[in-house]
């Protein structure tokens, strides 16, 4: 007899319709660093525009020496939360090192950037509270508010008329939290900053950014978002994730340090969960060094941002209203979507699909991310190819 489980998981064949088709896009196997070009584990070698390591560090030597060094030093993994007995002075060191970086009192460091969300948001969710998201905010930012005891609501992607409206409707005293993505993941824009914080002075509320693609990105030397707009003392909460522009893996959130006591003992996600690992803790340190001591990583990482947008908009696609180095080129159509991916990799071109539920299906779009390795001469490779592919396809005239 059957399972009732497997009865379930046997109806979800969408994975298998797709591979039929002969253009299932994920999980495809890598046999190298992320870099600007990198071998495909069947040795075909492809450009790389669909990862977030926006600064080009993630295969960076200096960091792997760091990394090898802190493994030689402390071993592979804490064994335990950083509750109990999983802080190292290396961790201490880099949380100070972040809070310095984003211009708060304290920070505290989890295990990825989602636990950071996850953890966070649902722990600051108290009952009667309210927490106030853009509809286009990370599927962990939305996860943290289901696991809250807050009332959530949503507002209008980047519109600030549609956030006062829910502000309205709120309990004049009570708790209210905004947290809005720095820079959007898929679309490539940036949250209007200093008209949310008029806003939260005006309700009475607080702010939290998800920074994770913009740090390394946007504000002076990379210090993101906030930084950017010179908003950060009006800030209340900086998250950011080490997935991206620092070349490891793990998240921090920054803010005041009565804040940071209480997630510190109240954060579930990171109480819960093994500490990062020493190798990541020193990759992170190393790459802000050398983030901070190389300006012009950044600057190339805009040069190249610039020539693609303005290549693509000369090709005629449509780029949405990006204003990053996330490029979306928009497809409204999954199958088509898909269907580009895999043409693209035969040409030598790694980028990936954003489809649904990620986002709505009028909005299925190719996601096209650039690195501060990246060369004009790559990019002018990439367009040609997808532009070929897009008019193929009848996307673009």
């Amino acid at each position: 007899m059957q399972k009732i489980l497997n009865a379930i998981c046997d109806k979800y064949t969408v994975p298998q319709d797709v591979k039929a088709k002969g253009i299932y896009p994920y999980y495809r196997p890598i046999s190298t660093g992320q870099d600007p070009v990198v071998t495909m584990a069947n040795g075909q070698k492809a450009l790389m525009f669909g990862s977030n390591s926006y600064l080009g560090l993630s295969d960076d030597p200096r960091l792997k020496e760091a990394a090898i060094a802190a493994i030689k030093k402390y071993g592979t993994s804490c064994s335990g939360s950083r509750f109990l007995n999983g802080t190292l002075d290396i961790h201490c060191e880099l949380e100070e090192k972040l809070a310095k970086l984003v211009g708060k009192e304290e920070a505290v460091t989890y295990s990825t950037g989602f636990q950071v969300n996850l953890g966070v948001v649902s722990c600051l969710g108290i009952r009667g509270g309210y927490i106030l998201l853009d509809e286009l905010d990370h599927a962990c930012i939305i996860d943290g508010s289901r696991l809250s005891f807050s009332t959530v609501y949503k507002f209008k992607h980047n519109d600030m008329e549609s956030l006062e409206k829910k502000l309205q409707v709120c309990e004049k005293d009570a708790f209210k939290l905004i947290v809005v993505d720095g820079v959007y993941s898929m679309e490539g824009d940036i949250a209007p900053i200093p008209q949310i914080c008029d806003l939260c002075e005006k309700y009475n509320a607080s702010i939290m950014i998800d920074d994770a693609h913009g740090l390394g990105v946007l504000g002076e030397n990379g210090r993101g978002t906030a930084n950017h707009f010179g908003e950060t003392d009006r800030v209340d909460l900086i998250m950011g994730t080490f997935s991206k522009s620092f070349g490891s893996l793990g998240g921090f959130i920054a803010a005041d340090s009565d804040v940071i006591n209480v997630l510190k003992h109240q954060s579930r996600s990171l109480i819960f969960s093994a500490s990062m690992p020493p190798a990541n803790v020193a990759a992170v340190s190393k790459a802000i060094d050398i983030m901070l001591e190389e300006p012009e990583r950044i600057e190339n990482l805009w040069k190249v941002t610039r020539h693609a947008q303005e290549a693509f908009k000369a090709n005629g696609f449509d780029t949405g209203h990006t204003q990053s180095p996330i490029i979306p080129l928009f497809v409204r159509d999954t199958e088509k979507a898909m269907t580009i991916v895999k043409l693209a990799l035969d040409e030598g071109v790694f980028i990936t699909p954003v489809i649904a539920p990620a986002v709505p299906e009028k909005d299925v779009m190719i996601r096209f991310a650039l690195m501060a390795t990246h060369s004009c001469e790559q990019v002018d490779i990439a367009v040609e190819k997808l532009t070929g592919i897009f008019k193929k396809l009848d996307i673009i005239a």
